[in-house]
């Protein structure tokens, strides 16, 4: 976080303390008077820092809804909450497999040409959009307005984070002319059909067809290109291995795994402590050693290499990292089988 985003963020925990409480059923409950201290203390900072008139931020934080479900929703994240099965349950569907592949079909020049330019694979491109929003057709229906207002002045864990993105986003409405009162986005101000935070599209979107704009809502090329971008800025590497199923053998000695986003292994040392899996692998090669839940209430082992860490950098956990990997295999083999299929009818007479 730059000093300036620290100083107007942090200036909003204070405050946004004050502005959520819970009732004695869980619920939250919003304290209105905090929450116009918080807007304008805001404003005032983002006058002072950036040059904003102060009078005009608080008139469009004052239209700014603070809407009690992201509050709920978000105390609650599926990565959290649900078990590995069901959570890999809700991406890895027959219909999602085939509308990746569909949507691959259809836009293979752009994926291809993001792959190529940025050395990612073009499965872990298409699987990011599948599972952020199947392929651009659920990008969210908050305005990112009310969403990162809701969390920045109502939402105390968290407040300082989300004021910082506040903050970018009315950077972003001002440079780039991202539409401040219009944008849809997640709960969680996530924006476009690979649901970047205000921060990230101000560091990785791309102008890939150089029209002036970086528009990840509706221009495939700026998507693609833009979620391949932030793959290898955050060190993706080309034709590497992304996890293996593991298994334990009968010389297994240690603790259940701790799910570790870190890399705190070596290949050769998980096979010292009795992991079994793919044989080809680099010794010296970095590695977690993960444990899911599975159906049959036993343990599912995988094990995560440096692209599977990458992943995590897009959404820090290990359950999203193994979901995007599982569902971009899913996708190529249905791509592939798809195209044979294809290639085998247009022979026929």
């Amino acid at each position: 976080m730059s000093s300036i985003a620290s100083s107007v963020a942090v200036a909003c925990i204070a405050l946004a303390a004050l502005a959520a409480h819970a009732d004695e059923d869980g619920a939250p409950r919003v304290d209105a008077a905090a929450v116009d201290r918080a807007k304008a203390e805001f404003a005032e900072r983002m006058a002072s820092k950036h040059g904003f008139d102060a009078e005009e931020v608080a008139a469009t934080l004052d239209g700014a809804e603070i809407h009690t479900r992201i509050l709920e929703t978000i105390s609650r994240p599926a990565e959290r909450v649900v078990p590995w099965h069901e959570y890999r349950d809700i991406f890895l569907t027959e219909q999602r497999i085939a509308a990746g592949a569909k949507f691959w079909r259809e836009h293979a020049a752009k994926i291809d040409a993001a792959s190529e330019r940025y050395g990612v694979a073009p499965e872990i491109l298409v699987a990011i959009i599948g599972v952020e929003t199947f392929f651009g057709e659920r990008m969210g229906s908050y305005r990112v307005l009310d969403a990162l207002a809701t969390l920045a002045f109502a939402y105390p864990p968290r407040a300082s984070f989300f004021a910082s993105e506040l903050e970018h986003f009315m950077l972003l409405s001002r440079d780039e002319g991202v539409d401040l009162l219009d944008a849809l986005g997640s709960y969680a101000g996530a924006m476009g059909a690979g649901q970047f935070i205000p921060s990230s599209f101000r560091a990785y979107a791309v102008d890939a067809n150089d029209d002036g704009r970086r528009d990840l809502w509706r221009d495939w090329e700026d998507i693609l290109a833009s979620v391949a971008n932030y793959f290898k800025v955050h060190g993706w590497r080309d034709a590497q291995p992304v996890a293996d199923p593991a298994m334990l053998s009968e010389s297994w000695s240690g603790h259940e795994p701790e799910n570790s986003l870190n890399l705190n292994h070596t290949v050769a040392a998980l096979r010292e402590l009795g992991y079994a899996f793919a044989p080809e692998r680099d010794g010296d090669a970095k590695a977690t050693i993960l444990a899911l839940e599975g159906s049959d209430d036993s343990s599912e082992y995988w094990v995560g290499y440096h692209n599977f860490h990458v992943i995590t950098r897009y959404n820090r956990s290990v359950k999203y990292a193994l979901a995007a990997h599982q569902l971009s295999q899913a996708i190529l083999a249905e791509y592939r089988r798809a195209g044979e299929s294809l290639a085998a009818r247009s022979d026929v007479p």
